[in-house]
């Protein structure tokens, strides 16, 4: 009997010892994993955009979210709410901005309500090239528009380059601006209604998904957009003209609501932060290639494409002045601030 009593006795030993082995491992292996996740705090952010997911933008945000997930071991865990599912594009800022939600993609010319300096983006013939936009974001200019953001409350975190705006209709080429005389062209903003108008043409204000329809039934003779949206959107079957005349880059931001931004870790701040400006370049990348490709897919599906020679675009930008004094006027000081940084970014 004191045999068997030992014999147990033992075992238990044995089996204590084991079992602290085992949670000294497990312990260890989280400890491992704590490491690997460089301490990050668990969170869940929900993004949302309205684009659709085949842009090249949308791309850019799944991947990112998917980027930030991943590094942080699935602490920092981003839900996306893709191609308008949680918010419009109407709803989205002020969500943002009262929380309603974390993280949202928004275009800088419905920004530009919140915050007027954002119209920039807008005002006809700013940014010349691909190099100069890209050059104006890295510096100055990203620096005082961020400000006035963060002064509303929002943090941005990105400006992803959607690309150049460009012209379709259905009556003629636009050769030049006095071709716009009589047209009723959709308008994507207050700053190119001016331009439109300026040009002789009726601006009419209609959402993305209701232009296909309105060029169909010639409720509209033409509409300005981006060429990826053109094609996603199908102008080619119902537009016959595109002119490219790259009158405005456009942008869209991914904003974060600045008090949740504020509570974060800092390690969590680093992680979002070089992410987005990862993904930003190669958003800007995808931006020149897309335009590209697109451009050329709208010529062999049928469209009549005119590029506006280089030398012409002087006259193209006399004539929009107006825009740009809407601008000035709406913008006020910041907004002859940043058009100052750009001119010097061109000489």
């Amino acid at each position: 009997m004191r045999k068997l009593s030992l014999i147990f006795s033992i075992l238990l030993l044995i089996s204590i010892v084991l079992s602290a082995c085992g949670k000294s491992a497990f312990t260890n292996g989280k400890s491992s994993s704590v490491e690997g996740n460089n301490g990050y705090e668990p969170v869940t952010i929900r993004l949302a955009y309205n684009l659709p997911q085949d842009h090249h933008i949308a791309i850019g945000i799944e991947n990112f979210a998917k980027t930030v997930t991943e590094k942080s071991g699935g602490k920092v865990k981003i839900q996306v709410y893709p191609s308008g599912q949680l918010l419009s594009d109407k709803e989205m800022n002020q969500a943002i901005l009262t929380g309603g939600v974390e993280m949202g993609v928004n275009s800088s010319t419905l920004w530009s309500s919140t915050v007027p300096a954002m119209g920039i983006f807008d005002v006809p013939y700013v940014f010349p090239n691909y190099e100069t936009a890209g050059k104006a974001l890295s510096g100055e200019l990203r620096e005082k528009l961020n400000k006035a953001m963060e002064e509303k409350g929002a943090k941005v975190l990105m400006y992803a380059d959607y690309g150049y705006a460009q012209f379709a209709n259905n009556v003629r080429t636009l050769k030049s601006p006095e071709d716009f005389k009589g047209l009723k062209i959709r308008s994507i903003g207050d700053i190119p209604s001016k331009m439109i108008k300026a040009y002789g043409a009726s601006p009419v204000f209609l959402g993305g998904g209701e232009v296909y329809t309105a060029l169909q039934r010639k409720t509209i003779d033409g509409a300005t957009s981006g060429t990826t949206a053109m094609l996603q959107r199908h102008y080619d079957e119902v537009a016959k003209y595109l002119t490219i005349n790259n009158y405005a880059y456009l942008e869209f931001i991914l904003a974060v609501n600045k008090n949740f931004w504020d509570r974060l870790p800092e390690k969590t701040k680093n992680l979002l932060s070089e992410t987005a400006k990862e993904t930003e370049q190669w958003i800007r990348e995808k931006a020149k290639s897309e335009d590209e490709r697109t451009a050329k897919e709208l010529k062999e599906k049928g469209m009549e494409v005119y590029v506006v020679p280089e030398s012409e675009l002087p006259k193209w930008k006399k004539a929009a002045k107006p825009a740009r004094d809407a601008y000035i006027e709406h913008a006020g000081d910041l907004g002859k601030e940043l058009l100052e940084v750009v001119e010097r970014i061109n000489q």
